[in-house]
């Protein structure tokens, strides 16, 4: 009730955009508040490509990490501490993701994406030169604060396995990796799958370390290495200040943010259903 409660206030708020730009409004790309013209192409882009760059990155080490502490790779007290230290990223703000990306990994990051440019500028991912907030540190910030969710509840999917299945595997002649990747994974991807999920949905909506990494630049490019927008850090910039049709269009654009969490967690849903049953 409270869902539908939320998506019915934002569609009502949302309606006159709706019935001024129509389905068009999801394939403009410009946004021009001068002239009242608003599509949110460029933003479902940006929101869409930061959050897989994020998953691409923190998928493998959030898995990778929860094999290691679910193991006994390295005593019980040291991967205690260990697990407290990677729940304890979740607890830290946005805000403060934001001034460690702006003060610390950008002139980390601007040197090694101004290589990327020189070698690889005749690629479209790297053809435009990094001017320091971007698509790129957005995701590497975002691959962070994600990589907790899906660390931890990895991590609690493969210790609450039975022991049956580890000694099983084992007793029939499995050596210790091939019983971790064949049977253990296997049997928690529905853990690790909604992990992944929630992940996904964490950094779709992040606005705040979004924002200040980002660039909030209004334009479609497919360079990592260029300023961008989500509709997350639009609605944050502009809402505030905006009045008359401009509101609508940011309802609407909120509309369309919480419809693409919707068929994206669906589609990952019934991904991983495939998978489940594949190996049941």
């Amino acid at each position: 009730m409270l869902l539908a409660m939320i998506v019915l206030v934002v569609a009502i708020q949302a309606w006159p955009a709706f019935q001024t730009f129509g389905l068009g409004f999801v394939y403009q790309p410009v946004w021009n508040p001068v002239t009242d013209t608003y599509g949110a192409l460029s933003m479902i882009y940006g929101t869409l490509m930061s959050a897989l760059m994020a998953l691409l990155i923190a998928v493998p080490l959030g898995v990778g990490a929860a094999i290691f502490l679910s193991e006994n790779f390295i005593p019980l007290p040291i991967r205690k501490v260990l697990i407290f230290l990677i729940e304890l990223l979740a607890a830290i703000p946005s805000v403060v993701y934001g001034l460690w990306g702006i003060f610390v990994l950008i002139p980390l990051y601007r040197p090694w994406a101004s290589w990327l440019h020189v070698n690889f500028g005749w690629m479209p991912l790297f053809n435009t030169p990094p001017v320091g907030p971007g698509m790129l540190p957005a995701a590497l910030v975002l691959a962070i604060m994600i990589l907790p969710i899906i660390t931890a509840i990895s991590t609690d999917s493969l210790v609450a396995l039975p022991s049956d299945l580890r000694q099983a595997a084992l007793s029939v002649g499995a050596s210790r990796w091939r019983t971790i990747l064949t049977v253990l994974l296997p049997a928690a991807i529905s853990g690790i799958g909604g992990g992944v999920m929630l992940a996904l949905g964490r950094a779709m909506g992040e606005t705040m370390a979004v924002t200040m990494l980002i660039g909030n630049a209004n334009q479609l490019s497919v360079s990592v290495l260029a300023p961008a927008n989500t509709i997350a850090s639009l609605l944050a910039n502009q809402f505030a200040e905006s009045r008359g049709l401009q509101v609508s269009a940011l309802m609407y654009a909120a509309f369309v943010l919480i419809i693409m969490i919707l068929v994206v967690n669906i589609l990952a849903q019934m991904i991983v259903g495939k998978i489940r049953a594949k190996y049941q």
